[in-house]
């Protein structure tokens, strides 16, 4: 029977409970092969090991769930956000200068373990729900009502997701068979009215309902028969011309909502965002507080004027936020009109080149991140005026504030750093924000810190 009440979202259980193991399968293989390492090395646990490990649960909790991912895809996420990891740790015991406390083939030895029994346990969880799936008794019969382009692209999904248990059956659609979407021609089993007593005989336990929002008479008529039915219906929106961030269905006092475009950062998630920059920023601000100083005293030197330039920018939500940089140019624009630093530049000083060169001038935002203005890794702010000019020229453009903005950021790391002189260049920027919004994890953001690193020794492309 279709029940109003059941409103989870479909794979939630299977998705639900891979999400609880994984959030903290990675923190306790870390800590795990940690104590490990000591113990082969007959090293005793003493109180810096204790820190560590809580450093290493606080900066990997929750971990991110890949037991749905392809195996090369794991591989390189595993790799990829451990070495973020620990060139994070290495930056911390650079600056509390405790690495003597710590034994060396330890430390190397749980450097190389760690990656290791990760992608091995996402790899067994993988076999078991493969073997789960492929129980007889886990198996579930699908089939699709609408046979269009989101039909088609259902069914594919289907097929393709070995570790659900699911055996596509076939499309129902009132359109003759050659009306309907070609891949979808051979296997139609018949019209909407045939549906329900289809589904009933067959004993399917998956309907997916892909039919146009304008057809609801059709779809209100197709629920009603399907309640003559024990199978599980789920409606498809046709959503693909949308840009959905964090999609999910939420429940408000007993009314089913669909996020469309929500922040990333609401819970668990927000607070590990915010632990994170403020322990990663204040370790850095300690760290490079000799640089800070020099570096003021050559803005000081380069021109007259202020050291730190106050930039107008819109933060969180699109309100309006202070960012400081050390000021590079002779000009100090910030009104109503911000021309873009060009190479060549003469409103730059020879100083003022340096560091827009190699990013030092946005040191003074670590500062802005304490204050939670910022964050360390988020999509760039642009000034004010721009952001008037780019939201009507660029669809979705304002989405990219429903987060902190950012000292570095994916798009940043993908060569789109410095000027974007195209319309194009800043569409492909702000795509590259949007899948950051989509895809955020703690790992996400170290592994763009670690690229971040080294762009500032490698980059040409900022001026």
């Amino acid at each position: 029977m279709f029940d109003h009440q059941n409103r989870r979202n479909f794979y939630s259980a299977p998705q639900s409970v891979t999400s609880l193991v994984a959030a903290f399968t990675e923190p306790a293989l870390a800590i795990a092969a940690y104590l490990l390492a000591l113990h082969v090395a007959d090293e005793a646990v003493g109180r810096p090991d204790l820190t560590l490990c809580l450093l290493v649960f606080a900066l990997t909790f929750p971990g991110r769930n890949r037991f749905f991912d392809t195996a090369l895809s794991v591989a390189v996420d595993v790799i990829g956000a451990w070495m973020s990891l620990l060139v994070i740790l290495a930056l911390c015991a650079y600056a509390t200068r405790s690495f003597h406390l710590f034994d060396r083939e330890v430390l190397m030895t749980w450097a190389v373990a760690t990656p290791l029994a990760h992608i091995a346990a996402v790899w067994a969880g993988q076999r078991v729900l493969r073997w789960n799936a492929a129980q007889p008794g886990q198996r579930r019969a699908a089939v699709v009502i609408g046979a269009g382009e989101l039909g088609v692209k259902v069914a594919q999904a289907l097929r393709e997701n070995h570790v659900r248990g699911i055996d596509f059956v076939g499309w129902f659609d009132d359109r003759a068979t050659d009306r309907v979407h070609a891949d979808a021609a051979a296997l139609r089993l018949g019209g909407l009215r045939e549906a329900a007593p289809y589904i009933l005989s067959q004993g399917i336990k998956d309907v997916f309902i892909t039919l146009p929002l304008g057809s609801q008479p059709r779809i209100i008529e197709l629920l009603e028969n399907l309640q003559g039915t024990t199978a599980s219906v789920y409606f498809v929106p046709d959503v693909f011309g949308i840009s959905i961030i964090q999609g999910r269905l939420q429940d408000m006092n007993g009314v089913p909502v669909v996020g469309i475009c929500d922040t990333p950062f609401k819970g668990t998630n927000e607070l590990v965002k915010r632990v994170s920059d403020i322990v990663l920023s204040t370790l850095i601000l300690i760290l490079v507080s000799p640089v800070l100083l020099a570096l003021a005293i050559g803005v000081k030197l380069s021109s007259p004027g202020p050291v730190i330039f106050r930039q107008r920018r819109n933060g969180l939500d699109g309100e309006e936020i202070v960012v400081y940089k050390f000021r590079s140019m002779v000009t100090q624009d910030n009104g109503h009109s911000v021309p873009q630093a060009v190479k060549g530049d003469a409103r730059l000083t020879p100083f003022g080149a340096f560091i827009r060169r190699t990013s030092l001038d946005e040191l003074p935002q670590f500062i802005n991140v304490l204050q939670g203005r910022m964050s360390i890794v988020g999509p760039r702010p642009h000034a004010v005026a721009h952001n008037e000019q780019y939201r009507q020229l660029i669809k979705a453009y304002m989405v990219r504030h429903k987060v902190r903005p950012g000292i570095t950021g994916w798009a940043q790391v993908n060569g789109l750093r410095g000027e974007t002189e195209s319309l194009d260049k800043m569409r492909a920027r702000v795509a590259y924000d949007l899948e950051y919004l989509r895809n955020w994890s703690l790992g996400f953001d170290l592994q763009i810190i670690a690229r971040t690193v080294k762009l500032v020794f490698f980059d040409r492309n900022a001026y």
